[in-house]
């Protein structure tokens, strides 16, 4: 009896202390910035699915809300167990969740869903996932893991292949279709590409490769890809196509102004189709206030500054690299849904990272989390 009452104390004691290592070597600051996020968009998703649910869709009023806290849980569950395991270990699975994920998105477009005129997901009985949210964050590492290789080090061919890597992945996006995604992927392994050392040369050479075939396609394939040049064409000049969603968020911002209109009050989610995912900082601002959304963008930019200052004192060039690609997608993505909100950038259908309704998004979000928690644990001692 004693024995197992000292194999309990003993338990709980290690438990204990596993738990002080943690929270001593985890940088606190990132930590409570991505758990705020969590949480703020949890308290949005409360304000802007209640009259769709009970309304619009004869559900409870709950329905959404219900969800997206179920998501938000099992998202912050995954973003500190990514953050817990060994860095070593976090580095060598990399490449199998890669393949794994990359093979879920090869699957779209043979077993894929099709919601309105796009197939982007898988229906995994309890939840529809996107595979390309998960993929994202691991695309980076891998081709970061790429780019350091030893043996590559003084050669082209790792640039070379880190492209053909994205490559396949456009292929398989702009077959679903899904341009946002693509510009975000794009732009992300501009910038680490870019950091990692490669000529601007070679980076401005790839753009140009891009925009070719990207006008290629639009120029054969017009029935596919046609949705492009319409709000290409809507975005230039508003009265050649129709800018209903853009506008109303624009509007919607207009009207909330600094102070908002109030818990609830927004008409924004009522009029315009998934502005719950798309448009939720339009939300936020017109019923929170301008303030608010540049507080939240501010929460976005201070996680990046906490990161880079990170890589100034980091050695590891995997772990750099890594750290700078992550912060590139998040900050990004962060402002591509800022600029199509404000109706500075063409539709994409982009998410914010954290606040937007959506289980794959929040696990994309808190997968990419994790990574940095795992990756900036045990260097905040050297710039507190």
């Amino acid at each position: 009896m004693r024995l197992k009452k000292y194999v309990i104390i003993m338990r709980e004691n290690t438990f204990k202390q596993e738990f002080i290592n943690y929270w001593r070597n985890i940088d606190k600051k990132i930590f409570l910035c991505f758990v705020g996020l969590f949480f703020l968009g949890l308290f949005f998703s409360f304000s802007s699915t209640s009259s769709l649910a009970g309304e619009r869709l004869n559900k409870d009023y709950y329905f959404f809300f219900t969800k997206h806290l179920i998501f938000t849980l099992f998202a912050l569950i995954i973003m500190i167990s990514i953050s817990i395991i060994n860095t070593s270990f976090l580095k060598k699975i990399v490449i199998p969740i890669f393949i794994f994920s990359f093979i879920f998105l090869a699957l779209v477009p043979f077993i894929g869903v099709e919601v309105k005129g796009a197939k982007r997901w898988l229906d995994l009985y309890f939840f529809r996932l996107q595979p390309i949210e998960i993929l994202k964050p691991f695309f980076i590492l891998v081709i970061v893991k790429v780019l350091t290789f030893e043996k590559l080090k003084n050669s082209l061919i790792k640039y070379f292949f880190s492209f053909f890597l994205l490559s396949a992945i456009i292929i398989l996006l702009i077959d679903q279709p899904d341009l946002g995604q693509t510009i975000l992927l794009v732009l992300s392994w501009g910038v680490t590409v870019f950091i990692s050392g490669a000529s601007l040369f070679f980076i401005f050479g790839f753009f140009s490769v891009f925009l070719i075939s990207l006008s290629s396609l639009l120029y054969f394939m017009p029935q596919k890809f046609g949705y492009i040049i319409n709000r290409l064409v809507s975005f230039i000049d508003p009265n050649k196509g129709d800018k209903f969603q853009s506008s109303s968020a624009l509007d919607a911002i207009k009207l909330g102004g600094l102070k908002g209109q109030g818990m609830g009050e927004g008409i924004l989610k009522d009029s315009v189709p998934e502005a719950h995912t798309d448009y939720i900082i339009a939300i936020i601002s017109e019923e929170y206030g301008s303030i608010i959304s540049i507080m939240i963008i501010l929460i976005f930019l201070y996680i990046s500054f906490r990161i880079i200052k990170n890589c100034i004192n980091q050695d590891d060039q995997l772990i750099k690299f890594s750290l700078c690609g992550l912060s590139t997608l998040l900050i990004f993505q962060t402002f591509i849904h800022v600029g199509v909100n404000t109706n500075l950038i063409p539709t994409t259908g982009m998410t914010l990272p954290f606040l937007s309704y959506g289980g794959s998004s929040l696990m994309g979000s808190a997968i990419l989390a994790g990574i940095i928690l795992n990756y900036t644990k045990n260097k905040t001692h050297l710039y507190e």
